[in-house]
């Protein structure tokens, strides 16, 4: 990796753009960076870093610290560009934070974010952009130099403090630092695997040891009693021998089990023989009591139906009566029925002669009925006169309608006249609308002729405004372009110039002793020239000539822009300026058009805009007046329309109201004919209808007196023969009066509740006698009275007795069963936990040994501290090799895996020194040797990590501090060592501010500190 320039702008202590020529600074491959305390001489590495990695290194990268320069003016974005070669490719990368800016619109700032961009430079093509994304030009450059922050601050930048305290420290400190540089987390990432594998295997093989204690718990809550009797487990879960112990527990706890499981079996035989001679004594006792109730039930029941035979008696005659009076029950009921007839025939007559005269209150059915008859021929005669009545009414109703109509007509004829006095005046004026719209819209016409141009004019006066302004912008860019280009041109004829003055070294530098010189032929070189202050090279003078050639090309773009936007200026101009289109038909317009021909500069955005304003304005007016023409017309039309109707509906209420005179005419003298008629029929009654109410009222009354008189008649008659026919039905059922029968009639329920009573009595009867004659009873109740109660309890006692041994029996069966389940669960366990165990076990013994905690491992050394101390004697090596030629021979760095007071061995660092033969600490050493030690420590771990990185070739390097703890000797011993690495084409930058390095690096670039923020300054 090389770097090539570094332009800082607003950053750190920078105030404004400061470049670094790195090209420049490497060609002498020693360089020294410095100027005074405070300056920013660390600010151009942080520059560096913050352009790879888009931070600044750690230690300098505190939360909430602002990169932006307090001496940047508020519109300068800070802005860090970095042009390196890596991985054979040419890149350039640019980079800026989150900083506040000015709000565009408005006072105050906005927080920008921050922007990352990246370029590749193709020698055919040029700079080609690649990628603006933070996180894809992050992966891209980490991958391409194959080292991250940590390592490229430790590696390149090389901060001699924190070697010099890595020899100071501690091996847990050095563990920390290393663990950063060579990315030992993937070993870490190991033992933390495998502490987590042993975690989790052990946690397993502690649920499987749960589980089978868990089995042992329950296998002795099933084991009850005989779980008591087996030695208690005294492992725990974890511990080697549980499972053992489990399964030799239960198996003791089953044998027990089916022993008292036999005993059990044994216990029920005896109380199921108990249980069954209890139960037949029960039974037979029970038999007994029965019987000797049953005897004495039925002598209770014997005295008790002779103290009911009375009753029974008197039953059996009441129901032989009631049985001869039910003959005569029809006839009873058929002279209650007539009886009844007759006294509602009588309550109907009198209702009937109520409503009649007096004159025919006594009349017979024969003189009502002839009544009747006359009145119904009268009523039947009234026909004709109700139709003339109804006919006189419908003549009324159509003499009212034709009323209505006439006024109807009367009434359109007056709307008519009336709407027809001012139709002159409105036809006029419809006319006069439709000829002002007609001419609206010829003038709308027009004016959209002149609205389109002077739009048109409009808009290339808003470009030619806007172009002027990019013409000014691409003027003044050509004139910075230019200036640049001329600079360019003079720096790269200066170096030309001064590289051809001292050609001679140059050619000096390729002669080799017998070789013809290439100028004078001589293969002599007694005296060859030597380079001068201020040697340029070849490689400068085509880097300037580059810079001339690319500012050449920006001027040449530059040039061509302006052309291209001068051509736009120009049209837009010259259609701002067109007189041809005129803008509006007044004067203004016209006086618009005479200045543009005589060549004005052209009429302003303002003036436009006010005639295409104004043109628009009376364009929509004349537009909006035109639009009423078809409606005008409509409206025209309309108009003649109604006024042709209205003509016509005159006209027909004219006619109608001839045919109506004759009409109501013809009416009158039909109803003066109908009149006449009517008078003669109604009498005395308002009308025919009325006369007719009456008429059939007499009908109806008449009607039902004359029925009432029959009814009356018929009902007295048959209430006679029923008199007749229930005295010879008494006299035949052998009571002396119909009165008599009645009283000893019974109804059908009474008759039942009887007989009930009877058919009780002589079945009561009819069971005695059967009871009386059983022999089983009578046996029985000749002998001592029973005892069941005695035998219930011997009863019970037996069978209580053969629950508890049929429970007991369950019990020990289900134990049995219980037992021999959870056994067969408890040795699956087992023998799944085999593998478990065996896994872990395993597990265990790696973890272990990688962690430092097993006796394997002597040292105790973890596996992150073991790769790390191989790294360190990696390291160590490399550093001795600087070391030795720095301490003139002296000293060398050795590894040391040996353990300190209690702590872990493996990262131990001693020097050895040749002059005493004796090996001792790092942290002995006094300052000056602390420093060169921890620089050759620094280079030779920057050898290491880029192996370790692939490989990728450190062109630059930056060594910061710590020379002036140096004497003369000894720093001439550490910059030969420096300068030893340009054989490599590496160049190395020293960071110091000591003065006696200003004199013998002659190549510096110096940081000035200045009240306006910093400035660098090549010294070549």
């Amino acid at each position: 990796m090389r770097l090539h320039r570094l332009s800082i702008t607003a950053f750190g202590p920078f105030g404004a753009t400061q470049e670094v020529d790195f090209d420049a600074l490497s060609s002498a491959g020693l360089f020294l960076l410095h100027g005074p305390t405070g300056a920013g001489k660390t600010s151009v590495l942080d520059a560096v870093c913050f352009a790879l990695y888009g931070a600044v290194p750690g230690a300098r990268q505190s939360p909430g610290a602002s990169l932006r320069s307090d001496h940047a003016p508020a519109d300068l974005p800070t802005e860090v560009q970095l042009e390196l070669t890596v991985g054979g490719r040419r890149l350039e990368v640019t980079r800026s934070p989150a900083q506040p800016r000015p709000k565009k619109r408005g006072d105050g700032f906005t927080l920008e974010k921050a922007q990352s961009r990246l370029r590749g430079h193709d020698p055919e093509r040029g700079w080609q952009a690649l990628s603006k994304s933070h996180q894809e030009i992050g992966e891209e450059l980490t991958r391409l130099i194959g080292m991250s922050r940590d390592q490229f601050c430790q590696v390149v930048l090389l901060p001699q403090g924190d070697f010099a305290r890595f020899l100071r420290s501690d091996a847990e400190a050095r563990g920390k630092l290393l663990g950063r540089l060579f990315d030992t987390r993937r070993f870490a990432a190991v033992e933390e695997r495998l502490a987590e594998l042993r975690r989790g295997g052990e946690a397993r093989v502690t649920a499987a040891d749960e589980r089978i204690l868990a089995l042992a718990q329950r296998i002795a809550q099933a084991a009850g009693p005989a779980g008591g009797e087996a030695t208690p487990i005294a492992a725990r879960p974890g511990e080697p021998g549980l499972a053992e112990a489990v399964l030799e527990w239960a198996a003791v706890a089953r044998s027990t089990a089916r022993e008292r499981l036999d005993i059990a079996h044994r216990v029920l035989t005896g109380a199921e023989g108990r249980q069954r001679t209890a139960r037949h004594a029960l039974d037979t006792e029970r038999e007994l009591a029965r019987l000797q109730e049953r005897y004495e039930e039925t002598v209770r029941r014997a005295a008790a139906l002779e103290e009911r035979r009375p009753g029974h008696d008197r039953c059996q005659e009441e129901l032989e009566r009631a049985r001869k009076a039910d003959r005569v029950a029809p006839a009873l009921e058929l002279r209650e029925e007539a009886e009844l007839a007759h006294r509602r025939a009588d309550a109907a007559l009198d209702r009937a002669r109520a409503q009649l005269p007096s004159d025919l209150a006594d009349a017979g059915p024969d003189q009502l009925a002839e009544l009747e008859r006359r009145f119904r021929q009268e009523l039947g005669g009234l026909e004709s006169a109700r139709r003339a009545e109804a006919r006189s009414a419908g003549i009324d109703g159509e003499r009212e309608r034709l009323e209505r109509e006439s006024r109807a007509d009367d009434a359109t004829v007056r709307d008519a006249d009336a709407w027809l006095a001012g139709w002159d005046a409105v036809h006029a004026g419809l006319r006069e609308r439709i000829a002002t719209a007609q001419e609206a819209a010829t003038r709308a016409e027009r004016l959209a002729g002149l609205l389109a141009p002077a739009r048109r004019r409009l808009e290339a006066a808003r470009r030619r405004d806007a172009l002027a302004d990019e013409l000014l912008a691409a003027g003044e860019t050509l004139a910075e372009a230019r200036e640049r280009a001329l600079d360019a041109h003079e720096s790269w004829l200066g170096l030309r110039e001064r590289r051809l003055r001292d050609i001679a070294a140059e050619l000096a530098a390729g002669l080799v002793d017998g070789t013809p010189c290439t100028v004078c032929g001589s293969a002599e070189h007694p005296a060859p020239a030597t380079e001068g202050d201020g040697h340029v090279d070849r490689a400068t003078e085509e880097t300037a000539l580059t810079a001339h050639r690319r500012a050449e090309e920006t001027r040449a773009r530059a040039e061509q822009a302006l052309g291209l936007v001068r051509e736009r200026h120009a049209t837009a101009h010259a259609e701002a300026r067109d007189a041809a289109a005129p803008a509006a038909a007044d004067g203004s317009s016209a006086a618009v058009a005479d200045g543009e021909a005589q060549g004005a500069p052209g009429p302003s955005v303002d003036e436009l805009r006010d005639t295409v304003d104004r043109l628009a304005a009376e364009h929509a007016a004349e537009h909006l007046l035109a639009a009423g023409t078809h409606a005008a017309r409509e409206a025209l039309d309309a108009a003649e329309r109604e006024h042709a109707d209205r003509l016509e509906l005159r006209q027909e209420a004219e006619r109608r109201a001839a045919a109506r005179t004759s009409r109501r005419e013809a009416l009158d003298r039909e109803q003066t004919a109908l009149h006449d008629e009517l008078a003669a029929v109604r009498g005395a009654s308002g009308s025919v209808a009325a006369h007719a109410d009456r008429l059939t009222r007499r009908v109806e009354l008449l009607a039902e007196a004359a029925e009432a008189v029959r009814a009356e008649r018929d009902a007295a008659r048959r209430r006679k023969e029923a008199d007749d026919r229930l005295s010879d039905a008494a006299f035949r059922a052998g009571f002396d009066t119909p009165e008599a029968a009645a009283a000893t009639l019974l109804d059908a329920a009474a008759q039942r509740d009887l007989q009930h009573r009877i058919d009780a009595w002589q079945a009561e009867a009819a069971a005695v006698a059967d009871r009386r004659a059983e022999r089983d009873a009578r046996e029985a109740a000749e002998q001592p009275a029973a005892r069941p109660s005695a035998a219930q309890g011997a009863f019970e006692t037996a069978e209580w007795l053969l629950r508890e041994a049929s429970s007991a029996l369950a019990a020990a069966d289900q134990r049995c069963g219980e037992l021999t389940r959870l056994s067969r669960q408890a040795a699956d366990e087992v023998r799944r936990l085999g593998p478990v165990r065996q896994e872990y076990e395993r597990v265990a013994r790696l973890a272990g040994l990688a962690a430092g905690t097993s006796a394997d491992n002597e040292r105790k050394m973890r596996l992150e501290a073991y790769v790390l101390a191989a790294r360190l004697e990696q390291v160590a090596a490399a550093a001795t090799a600087r070391l030795q030629r720095m301490s003139s021979g002296r000293y060398t760095l050795v590894h040391s895996d040996a353990r300190t007071g209690g702590r872990r061995a493996g990262l131990g660092l001693h020097v050895v020194d040749a002059w005493t033969g004796s090996e001792r600490d790092t942290a002995t050493l006094s300052g000056g040797e602390t420093f060169f030690a921890s620089l050759a420590l620094a280079l030779g771990l920057a050898d290491v990590v880029t192996e370790e990185a692939g490989g990728v070739r450190l062109d630059t390097l930056f060594i910061d501090e710590g020379f002036g703890s140096l004497d003369d000797q000894t720093l001439d011993e550490v910059l030969d060592v420096l300068d030893s690495l340009r054989e490599r084409d590496r160049s190395v930058g020293i960071v110091s501010h000591v003065a006696d390095l200003r004199r013998r690096i002659p190549v510096r670039l110096e940081v000035v500190k200045e009240r306006q923020g910093s400035s660098v300054r090549h010294r070549l």
